[in-house]
C-alpha cells in the first residue's frame, strides 16, 4: 500500500467498478424488503452546488446503510427542467450574445433552442453526481419534461379537469412583467426595501400608499364596520370629493378586512392590482377596473399619464397631487416588503388573468383510498388530503416542529395558478375551435384545432415526481414494488413548494401517500452564517473541494454537526480536517498489512460477534470487543433514526481518538495471531460502518486486503458486504 491515501488514485475507478457491476441496482438484493428513494431533481439551469452535494449525501448514506442491510434498494435519479428559471437564463444568454429574445423565433425553434442549452446542463449535472460518489440506478433516469414524463402530466392534469378539480377563470394572480408570465403565491419571495409612503386626502379621510400610481380607479372607502370613528357613515352611502383626475363619487364600503389599528383606519381599494381589494370586490359586487398593463404601463383610466411606465410616472402624480393640496405628509424611509418572483427576480405586479387553476377546497369522491383517515367512496378535498395524510400518520415530517407550518400553510391555501405564459415547459393539454375546446392526451382529430399556448407550472410535473418515475401512468412492476417512497429527503425550504405537491398529487391519482417519512434537512451557509449567494461571491463548486481533499472528506464534513432540520455551517478547513482522516484510515490499514506476517491469521477468522469473543484470548481484547459491539448499537440507531450527523461524529470518535490512538498503540507491542484476527475484525467492522459515509476509501482499503491476501473470503465489493450486526 502506498504511504498515503491519494483519492484521485482510486475514485473514477471505483465508481465505475460499481457501476459496471450493477451494484447501484435492487437487484443486488432480489428478495429483500424494498427501499426506495427518488432524487430531489435539480434544476437544469447550470451546475450543483454544495447543497446539492450536502442534500445527495444525506440519501445516499440511507441508500448505502440500506442496501448494506439487505433491502432491495432503488435511489432514482433525475433532473427538472425548471421552466421559468431555464428560460430565464437562456434568454439573458441569447441577448447577450446575439441581442435576441424568444420574440425573434418560432415557438417549436426557441423551444428547441432552450431544450439543447437544459440537456447540455443536464449532462454537466449528471457527472458532478458521479464525481460525489452517489451510488444512484443510472438506468432509471428521468427528465420532468422527457417522454414519459410528458404521458404523466396530460394524464394528470385530464383526470383533475374531469373530475372538476381544473378549471379555467378570471381571477387575481402573480404577475411578472419582466418575465411576462403568472408566478404561484409560493414562488413570490419578499424583499426588503426603503420606498416613500404617502398619506393622501380623500375627502374627509387621510389614506397611506407606497403606490399612488395605482390609485387611479379607486372610487371605494373601505372602513371596519365596529370602527367608532366612522359610525356616522353608512355602507353604500356617496361621497363627493377631488381626486387625481378631477372631482368623483367615492362610495363607502363597511368590511372587516379594514384594519382599525393601522392608520386612519381607512384604505381606499384596486381591486384589479391587489388580491385582498380583489377579494372584497367579490364579496361586495363592486367595480373591477384595470390600471396598469402587462408590461408595467399605465392605461387610459390614468388620463394624462396614460402609456407611461408606472415607475417614472410615481412621482408626476405625487405632485400633481401636491398641487392640489390633497399630500398630507411623506415618510421618506418608509421598510417595507416587496414581492418579487424568486426564479426570475421581476418585482410583482398583481393582476386579472384568465388562467387555469387547480381547485382545492372542491369536493370529489375518492376510490381506493389507502390514505389514512380518509376512507374509500368519501367526499374529500384536495386540501384534506394534504393535511389528513399528515395528521394520521401516513406522512411523518421530522423535524416535528415542521408540522405546524406545513398545517398553517395549508389553511391558508388558495386555489392553485397552475398555468405560465412561457415556451419552455410542458404545454397545457387543451385544444380551442371557435366556441368548442377539448382537453386530452393529444390534439383531436380535424382540422382548425390550436392547442393552449400557456405551459403548466414546473411544480405540477415535479408534484408527479414518486410516481412518474416509477413509470405511471402505466401499472409497472417498480410502481407496485417501490411506491409509497421510503422517504423524502428535501431542505425545509421547499415543504410547500413541492413536498405538500407530491403528498396533494399522490393522494389524487393514486389514492395514496407518496412517500412514508419526509426528513427535512437545513440550508448549507458559508462559516459566517451567510447564505450562498453571487453578490457576496461566497460560493463552493463541491468538484472543487472534490479535488482538493476527496469526495470522502467533503461527504463526511457536511453531515458533522448537521442536525436534521437545522442549517450546516460550512468551512473548508473541517474537509481538510477530515482528509486526515481518510489518511489516518489508510494508516491503520497499512500497519495491518505490515504486519500480517507476523500473524497467520486473516480478517476472515471470526465472522461474527460471538466468534470474535471466543477468538479473544486477553482481558484487553475482551474490553474492545465490548467496545465495538456497544458502536455498532450507538451507529445502528443513529441511522434507523436518521441523525446521521451523529453516527458519523462517533465513528470519527471511536476510530481516531479511541482504537487508532489507544488500542492499536497498545497491540503494537504483542501482535499474534490472536490478536492480529482481533485487530483485523475489529478494523473490517468499523469499515463497513464508516462505509455510507466515506465510500471510496472504505472501498479502497477493502480492495487492498483483498489484492494483499487479508481478506480472502467475503463479497466483491465492501458496497454489497452485510451491514455489521450484533448477530449475522
Amino acid at each position: 500500500m502506498d504511504k498515503a491515501y491519494d483519492h484521485k488514485k482510486f475514485e473514477d475507478d471505483l465508481y465505475n467498478f460499481w457501476e459496471k457491476n450493477g451494484y447501484f441496482k435492487p437487484e443486488i438484493n432480489p428478495d429483500g424488503k424494498p427501499y426506495s428513494i427518488v432524487l430531489p431533481p435539480p434544476n437544469v439551469t447550470g451546475t450543483l452546488h454544495i447543497g446539492h452535494a450536502f442534500e445527495g449525501t444525506l440519501q445516499d448514506i440511507a441508500i448505502r446503510y440500506h442496501r448494506m442491510r439487505g433491502d432491495k434498494t432503488v435511489w432514482i435519479p433525475g433532473t427538472d427542467h425548471a421552466a421559468i428559471a431555464t428560460q430565464s437564463k437562456f434568454e439573458k444568454e441569447l441577448y447577450k450574445k446575439h441581442k435576441k429574445s424568444r420574440h425573434d423565433f418560432p415557438r417549436e425553434k426557441f423551444f428547441e433552442m432552450v431544450n439543447e442549452f437544459a440537456v447540455s446542463n443536464q449532462d454537466r449535472i449528471l457527472g458532478q453526481l458521479h464525481k460525489i460518489g452517489f451510488s444512484l440506478d443510472w438506468e432509471r433516469l428521468s427528465f420532468t419534461l422527457d417522454e414519459k414524463r410528458e404521458l404523466a402530466v396530460r394524464t394528470a392534469f385530464e383526470k383533475m379537469y374531469k373530475a372538476g378539480l381544473i378549471y379555467r377563470g378570471d381571477r387575481i394572480v402573480n404577475w411578472d412583467p419582466k418575465s411576462q408570465t403568472t408566478v404561484a403565491d409560493d414562488e413570490i419571495e419578499h424583499v426588503s426595501q426603503k420606498d416613500p409612503f404617502y398619506y393622501f386626502k380623500y375627502g374627509p379621510f387621510i389614506i397611506g400608499t407606497v403606490r399612488p400610481e395605482t390609485k387611479f380607479g379607486d372610487k371605494y372607502v373601505v372602513m371596519h364596520p365596529r370602527d367608532k370613528r366612522y359610525k356616522d357613515y353608512k355602507h353604500g352611502q356617496k361621497i363627493d370629493l377631488e381626486w387625481i383626475n378631477g372631482p368623483m363619487t367615492a362610495t363607502v364600503i363597511k368590511d372587516v378586512a379594514a384594519d382599525m389599528d393601522k392608520g386612519s383606519g381607512v384604505m381606499t381599494i384596486t381591486p384589479a392590482h391587489s388580491a385582498i381589494d380583489f377579494e372584497i370586490a367579490q364579496r361586495h359586487g363592486l367595480d373591477i377596473e384595470k390600471v396598469i398593463d402587462d408590461r408595467g404601463i399605465l392605461l387610459p383610466i390614468a388620463g394624462e399619464f396614460e402609456g407611461q411606465h408606472i415607475k417614472k410616472a410615481r412621482a408626476l402624480i405625487v405632485e400633481k397631487l401636491r398641487k392640489k393640496g390633497l399630500v398630507d405628509r411623506i415618510d421618506e424611509n418608509y421598510e417595507h416588503n416587496v414581492s418579487t418572483n424568486y426564479r426570475g427576480n421581476g418585482m410583482i405586479e398583481p393582476q386579472i388573468k384568465r388562467q387555469w387553476f387547480v381547485a382545492v377546497n372542491k369536493e370529489f369522491r375518492i376510490e381506493n383510498s389507502k390514505i389514512p383517515g380518509i376512507k374509500s367512496g368519501s367526499e374529500v378535498t384536495l386540501k384534506q388530503i394534504m393535511k389528513k395524510s399528515v395528521e394520521a400518520g401516513g406522512v411523518k415530517i421530522k423535524p416535528l416542529r415542521f408540522e405546524k407550518i406545513y398545517y398553517h400553510w395549508i389553511d391558508n391555501l388558495r386555489d392553485w395558478c397552475i398555468s405560465r405564459q412561457i415556451i419552455y415547459g410542458h404545454q397545457i393539454p387543451v385544444w380551442y375551435r371557435n366556441d368548442d375546446m377539448y382537453v386530452g392526451l393529444k390534439a383531436p382529430e380535424g382540422d382548425g384545432w390550436k392547442q393552449d399556448t400557456d405551459t403548466l407550472d414546473t411544480w405540477f410535473s415535479s408534484g408527479l415526481w414518486t410516481f412518474s418515475t416509477l413509470g405511471w401512468p402505466e401499472k409497472t412492476p417498480d410502481l407496485k414494488t417501490f411506491h409509497p417512497n421510503s422517504n423524502m429527503m428535501p431542505g425545509y425550504e421547499i415543504l410547500f413548494f413541492w413536498v405538500a405537491r407530491m403528498i396533494l398529487m399522490s393522494g389524487f391519482l393514486l389514492g395514496e401517500v407518496p412517500f412514508s417519512r419526509v426528513y427535512l434537512h437545513g440550508i448549507v451557509r458559508d462559516k459566517q452564517g451567510r447564505k450562498f449567494s453571487k453578490s457576496l461571491n461566497n460560493g463552493i463548486d463541491p468538484l472543487e473541494m472534490v479535488d482538493k481533499y476527496g469526495t470522502d472528506a467533503l461527504r463526511i464534513a457536511l453531515i458533522f454537526g448537521a442536525g436534521i432540520g437545522n442549517d450546516v455551517m460550512f468551512d473548508e478547513q473541517k474537509v481538510k480536517g477530515m482528509k486526515h482522516f481518510a489518511n489516518k484510515l489508510w494508516n491503520i490499514a497499512r500497519f495491518i498489512e505490515v504486519n500480517k506476517q507476523k500473524a497467520k491469521s486473516s480478517m476472515q477468522k471470526a465472522k461474527k460477534i460471538e466468534d470474535l469473543e471466543k477468538i479473544a484470548d486477553n482481558k484487553i481484547d475482551k474490553e474492545w470487543v465490548k467496545k465495538t459491539v456497544n458502536l455498532i448499537e450507538e451507529v445502528t440507531k443513529s441511522l434507523d433514526n436518521y441523525k446521521f450527523n451523529l453516527a458519523a461524529e462517533r465513528l470519527y470518535e471511536f476510530i481516531w481518538h479511541e482504537f487508532a490512538d489507544v488500542y492499536i498503540e497498545d497491540v503494537k507491542s504483542r501482535i499474534d495471531e490472536n490478536s492480529f484476527s482481533v485487530l483485523c475484525s475489529l478494523f473490517s467492522v468499523q469499515l463497513k460502518l464508516l462505509h455510507p459515509f466515506m465510500p471510496f476509501v472504505t472501498e479502497a482499503i477493502y480492495q487492498e486486503f483483498r489484492k494483499n491476501g487479508i481478506l480472502t473470503e467475503g463479497k466483491e465489493s465492501i458496497m454489497i458486504e452485510k451491514y455489521p450486526m450484533l448477530k449475522f
